[in-house]
């Protein structure tokens, strides 16, 4: 006979369980070693803690039931069918038990978990390891019985399973944000306290004069996991463009791109360097040049730049369209640059072609088909994506890839 502390969905309730696994969430960011934790992709972080702390509810695999049957002596001092004994002793019939084991996959602890929707007979087993253990036992026990006995106590544990169930997902996808926001507001006083984060962010200076031609309104804006690798050693910040002046530089691409797209006779029969210079003319209107040159200038045959301290902290990569190999050759250059963190960069694409939706999808797939790829941060208008790429050696230094794809008629 199974004992009161069989009892399954009974020890402890939902509401402490939940504050538990929140608790310790934070508290590990809290403590989590500084240096990794700047040197390690936010998202990534964000994901471990919530894959740690994560409750993985059990799936009975009532397909591998196994069951057996032994002898017992069953205690029958009390049923006064059997008799009393003369002599005050005990007295026993003989019987049978019929024990079945149900593995199951997922965490046993959650079987103790006490939902918050429940009745007032919980079902029992014995948990051992990754396998439930029912044990019936009686005398002159019959098939039918013993199988209805079974498919019922099976039944009350999925009907417990069912009800923690909306309790454990609704902790679950709440792990992600709550942990990208403690790793978030660590890393800021990490940064303060060193008195770093002026350094991080490297703003332009906006030219007052310029002419707001091409310029768009501006509007208000279980297996156990392993935590990400990640270096040690001291945090060393790199020079950024801001998310700001990023998003600035490609809307002025943009419109100078819709400029194109409306005016084919004058750009019909440009190659990349020349469409790649008008980009020139436009950026360098919106900004002012450094000391010693323009702000954007350009490397090679199709690079428009941005450096600041020997570092490229954007670029911008001309191509015509041609086909999914060149696309993916264009992000392996990309990505070569090692020394890059956290660094945004484009990619503009002219189309030449005659089927130009075509192209947006091909391009948008070879994109999330790179082995790089991370995740798509979004749609920007109609042919423009964001993507999140991580280096070819280090998957904690991210790049912020955008595809701006336009199409560029012939002239007829």
């Amino acid at each position: 006979m199974m004992s009161e502390s069989d009892y399954l969905f009974h020890k402890i309730d939902w509401f402490s369980v939940e504050r538990h696994q929140k608790d310790q969430l934070k508290a590990e960011v809290a403590s989590y070693n500084e240096n990794k934790l700047l040197n390690t992709s936010v998202d990534d972080l964000s994901n471990y803690f919530k894959e740690k702390y994560s409750i993985e509810l059990p799936s009975l695999m009532v397909n591998s039931i196994i069951a057996s049957q032994s002898e017992a002596k069953i205690d029958v001092t009390d049923d006064f069918r059997y008799g009393r004994s003369l002599d005050g002793r005990r007295t026993f019939a003989d019987g049978s038990t019929v024990e079945i084991q149900i593995p199951f996959t997922g965490e046993a602890e959650a079987l103790q978990i006490s939902p918050t929707t429940y009745d007032s007979a919980p079902p029992r087993a014995i948990i051992a390891n990754n396998t439930l253990i029912l044990r019936f036992t009686g005398i002159n026990q019959t098939s039918e019985k013993v199988k209805a006995d079974i498919d019922r106590s099976i039944q009350s544990i999925q009907k417990y399973l069912s009800w923690l169930r909306p309790n454990v997902e609704s902790l679950n996808s709440s792990l992600y944000s709550l942990a990208h926001e403690a790793i978030e507001r660590r890393r800021e006083k990490l940064l303060a306290n060193q008195n770093l984060v002026a350094s991080l962010g490297f703003a332009l200076k906006e030219n007052p004069n310029v002419p707001n031609t091409y310029t768009a309104p501006s509007v208000k804006k279980k297996i156990k996991p392993t935590p990400p690798p990640s270096s040690s050693e001291p945090y060393k910040p790199e020079p950024c463009l801001s998310e700001k002046d990023y998003n600035h530089i490609l809307d002025v691409i943009q419109n100078m791109a819709s400029v194109m797209e409306r005016s084919p006779v004058a750009f019909s029969n440009m190659d990349e360097e020349s469409l790649r210079t008008h980009f020139l003319v436009q950026l360098n209107g919106h900004y002012e040049g450094q000391a010693t040159g323009e702000t954007f200038n350009y490397n090679g045959k199709t690079d428009i730049l941005i450096r600041e301290n020997g570092k490229n902290i954007f670029i911008g990569e001309c191509k015509f369209w041609g086909g999914k190999k060149i696309l993916l050759e264009t992000v392996d250059q990309l990505l070569s640059y090692s020394s890059w963190r956290d660094t945004k960069v484009a990619i503009l694409v002219f189309n030449r072609n005659k089927d130009f939706s075509n192209v947006i999808e091909t391009a948008h797939e070879t994109m999330q088909g790179h082995e790089n790829f991370k995740r798509t941060i979004g749609k920007t208008t109609e042919t423009s994506f964001k993507y999140i790429f991580s280096h070819i050696n280090d998957p904690n230094r991210e790049m912020i890839i955008s595809l701006l794809l336009f199409d560029i008629p012939i002239k007829k």
